[in-house]
């Protein structure tokens, strides 16, 4: 496919058919995806490949309590686990809500869910003595998750970056024997699309330049 055409029609695939993701097809999804971008080229990510329904259940399970505040938090009219502001929903609302099933289904239908994990001794955090949310690190792990779901798409293949589990990252982490140093950075259900969206709405150019400083005009405008 040509590159511009894969980048513009990489959707979130939640909704996946029954046709197997081949380890062949897995492999040349990640063979390509390895060429990503990483702090220092330090290249700290390991994935865990999952198919087993036991562990994809619990993976279920770990997800439900960070999607349940989630959904309550949207549901108040809230930004979700926002990285700003603090949350005004109570512990009694959170645990009322009912986390939809669009939510955890992908986890136990996709053909294979990737566990993306990143060893904290090979990031660049430059961001970390701020006072905010550090974003920084991520450089080093987010661009290959990315690069996983373009080969995906390449391969008739989809998926999406899911993050809900990571707010049990400690269960996470001993249901899959990751060690120390490394944080889990996304789950990411992987199968064969059972619609193939071709056209994504994205907010335009205008909307998210600004020309030399914060109050300059947008390129193009």
């Amino acid at each position: 496919m040509d590159l511009y055409e894969v980048m513009r029609t990489t959707a979130a695939v939640r909704d996946f058919t029954d046709d197997p993701l081949p380890d062949v097809v897995l492999g040349t999804i990640l063979e390509n995806a390895r060429f990503a971008p990483s702090g220092g080229n330090r290249q700290g990510v390991q994935i865990v490949v999952v198919r087993d329904p036991a562990v994809r259940e619990r993976l279920v399970e770990l997800t439900e309590p960070g999607a349940r505040r989630y959904h309550a938090e949207r549901a108040a009219g809230e930004t979700p686990w926002s990285g700003h502001d603090r949350s005004r929903v109570t512990e009694q609302e959170v645990a009322r809500t009912v986390v939809p099933g669009w939510v955890t289904e992908p986890v136990r239908r996709a053909a294979v869910v990737l566990v993306v994990c990143v060893d904290l001794r090979a990031v660049a955090a430059l961001d970390k003595e701020l006072d905010r949310v550090g974003l920084v690190a991520g450089a080093s792990v987010y661009p290959l998750v990315w690069n996983i779901l373009l080969a995906a798409r390449n391969e008739g293949f989809g998926g999406t970056i899911t993050t809900m589990a990571v707010a049990e990252e400690p269960a996470l982490k001993e249901l899959l024997g990751v060690p120390e140093p490394f944080a889990v950075a996304a789950v990411v259900p992987l199968g064969r699309p059972v619609h193939q969206v071709t056209r994504l709405r994205r907010v335009p150019v205008a909307q998210m330049t600004h020309r030399e400083h914060w109050s300059g005009g947008p390129l193009g405008g």
